[in-house]
């Protein structure tokens, strides 16, 4: 229950006042959309339903919650800070599915930035192949030039910032560089989406 507006009145016990935990509330403030991206689900044993997931997230305060496929493609409406959203996410689906399930988070903003990049858009010429890693930070200097030793033409690699961008012409069956791009030997999470995928989430954040 939120303090009233009596209670804060002098002599109120602000200590109290100061540990209270605010994030319902900021929760529902200035809120933004925002797309969880889920690294991992419905493989094996690890199952998520949509509607089940969808149902979680309201009920934990999130707003105007959308699934997208079965990939674990979230877009919500939070006032939650990038990373706060992201653990917090994680925390609840464990706890109700029983296993971890890393979560990276774009607003609706950096997801647009990222489609309007578009680093290889000049030569891949099929989305389903045109593949983009979201990271929850930037690959350090020697990891990010040991992907770039991995390509193999027609293979094409872009890294800017939290994304890598990664063309597979001939698909990621026997890929070096996608094995090492969904691996966890990035030295940060990741989780990758295909191009048809990504400009999808970003209509249903901008929607």
């Amino acid at each position: 229950m939120l303090p009233t507006l009596a209670s804060l009145r002098l002599g109120v016990d602000w200590p109290a006042i100061a540990a209270f935990d605010w994030s319902p509330l900021a929760n529902r403030l200035g809120r933004v959309r925002q797309v969880l991206l889920l690294r991992g689900i419905n493989i094996g044993k690890r199952r998520v339903a949509m509607p089940a997931l969808r149902e979680l997230l309201t009920e934990a305060g999130y707003g105007d919650v959308e699934t997208y496929v079965q990939s674990g493609n979230v877009v919500v409406s939070s006032g939650l800070a990038q990373r706060k959203l992201a653990r917090e996410s994680a925390a609840l689906i464990s706890e109700r599915f029983g296993f971890d399930v890393p979560v990276v988070v774009r607003t609706a903003t950096e997801l647009a930035r990222v489609v309007k990049a578009n680093p290889l858009g000049d030569v891949a010429d099929n989305d389903k192949r045109y593949q983009v890693c979201f990271l929850d930070r930037a690959l350090d200097a020697e990891t990010a030039e040991r992907l770039r030793g991995l390509v193999v033409e027609p293979e094409a690699l872009a890294i800017d910032g939290r994304e890598i961008y990664a063309w597979h012409p001939d698909g990621i069956a026997r890929s070096k560089l996608w094995n090492n791009i969904a691996s966890k030997g990035l030295g940060a999470t990741g989780t990758a989406r295909n191009w048809t995928t990504v400009k999808t989430l970003l209509e249903m954040a901008q929607g």
